[in-house]
């Protein structure tokens, strides 16, 4: 009776969990470190079946061993670890689960941050230096960081203790997306930085500008087409028009190429010198000037714009002007020379030659040159009655006369004289 109280006495509790303890080696665990679970029970337990367990997921190990290594322990590697097991202690069989243990893993270094020198974006033909920077824990002083540079996911270098790679002449083809990597052994354990973009920046070339018709001398109406291009620069590209000196306007290439500017001659404020100015994020340079010319018909092809009508309506109201003066210059010794009372000399000559107004169509151009220092009177209209037969019927002498007083031909002057510059005609025509 004694003895069997003795060995219930001895048996441990069903669930006590201090039959079964996991531990996590080493202690205190690094990134790089090789993490190992240890799974065990008190002295002379025998174990079977051990499973073990992260954050309550299942880690697919070997039944029969109490050991599982994790290998290279990473930031993932941190977590809630527990193990589970058939233990047979004593008169006691069955499934033990440990407590939970927290494995925490430290950061040996932070990742790497790439950057270069100079700060801003290089121009060609200029050195620049890739940087990759990261800084081991005090923890460690004994290890040592590995680099490598990438672009676009090519190596640039191998496995090497400088964290810096410096190229002496960078060219547009060094434009790109860099990153770097720091490692432990060799790379056994590596971070990669953040993607750098690097352009390399190429100053802007001298534009070319060119007009399109390609002829200088162009009319009002025409079309005209300004191309500005720069062979070389990094885009994007501001392009900017002037005509003698003032600006146009302005256009952008986001991808750099050539930038037409259209517009119509709308008048002589259209023709001058015009030139164009390209210009990036560190340079700008300025075309040759071209000279447009304006010359031919003024007759416009499209209607003005507002800000174009206004030169161009003066210069027509202008040559109205002139016109009107000079017609009413030409007019007026008619008018005076209509009122005055033709000489009676003239109205008792003799025969005068009659000719029917419809036989004679338009009068003849009498261009006779004046005498120097004196005026030529244009034209002179006498109408008169010839005698009772003919009343009612309209007779009209036209004669062109020359004096230097502007006065009437005296009574002097000579019958053959008068007549040799004087014609009658008559109106209605009489039956010849």
């Amino acid at each position: 009776m004694m003895l069997w109280v003795a060995v219930l006495l001895s048996a441990p509790c069903v669930g006590n969990r201090a039959l079964l303890t996991l531990q996590a080696r080493p202690h205190l665990v690094f990134e790089g470190d090789a993490l190992t679970l240890r799974c065990q029970g008190r002295k002379h337990a025998v174990l079977s079946h051990v499973r073990f367990y992260k954050d309550g997921s299942y880690l697919p190990s070997s039944e029969e061993r109490p050991s599982l290594t994790l290998g290279t322990a990473t930031a993932a590697s941190s977590g809630r670890y527990s193990c589970t097991a058939q233990v047979t202690y004593v008169l006691y069989v069955g499934t033990q689960t440990s407590e939970t243990i927290m494995v925490q893993v430290r950061a040996l270094f932070p990742p790497p941050v790439l950057s270069t020198i100079p700060f801003s974006g290089p121009r060609v033909g200029s050195p620049l230096t890739l940087r990759c920077r990261t800084q081991l824990l005090a923890q460690r002083p004994a290890s040592s960081l590995l680099f490598s540079f990438y672009k676009g996911g090519q190596a640039l270098t191998g496995w090497g203790p400088h964290p810096e790679l410096y190229i002496p002449e960078v060219r547009a083809e060094h434009s790109g997306c860099y990153r770097c990597k720091a490692a432990l052994r060799a790379g056994l354990f590596q971070k990669d930085s953040p993607l750098l973009e690097i352009r390399v920046w190429d100053p802007v070339s001298r534009p070319v500008l060119t007009l399109r018709p390609p002829h200088a001398s162009l009319t009002v109406g025409h079309m005209v087409e300004l191309r500005c291009e720069a062979k070389r620069g990094t885009p994007p590209i501001l392009y900017t028009f002037y005509l003698d000196g003032r600006i146009l306007g302005n256009r952008s290439a986001p991808r750099g190429g050539a930038i037409s500017f259209l517009f119509p001659m709308m008048s002589e404020q259209d023709a001058g010198n015009y030139s164009c100015q390209a210009e990036n994020s560190i340079s700008k340079e300025s075309s040759k000037p071209e000279t447009l010319c304006l010359d031919g018909p003024q007759v416009p092809s499209a209607p003005p714009s507002s800000n174009r009508l206004a030169p161009w309506l003066s210069a027509v109201l202008l040559g109205v002007a002139v016109t009107a003066a000079a017609l009413l210059r030409y007019f007026t010794p008619w008018r005076k020379n209509a009122s005055r009372s033709p000489p009676s000399s003239l109205l008792s000559k003799g025969p005068q030659q009659i000719v029917p107004s419809h036989l004679l169509g338009p009068l003849p151009a009498q261009n006779l040159p004046p005498a120097p220092g004196e005026e030529q009177d244009a034209l002179y209209v006498n109408v008169c009655y010839q005698n009772e037969k003919d009343e009612g019927i309209i007779y009209s002498e036209v004669c062109v006369v020359q004096n230097n007083n502007r006065a009437w031909p005296s009574e002097s002057t000579s019958e053959a004289e008068v007549q040799s510059m004087s014609t009658i005609y008559q109106d209605p025509p009489r039956s010849l």
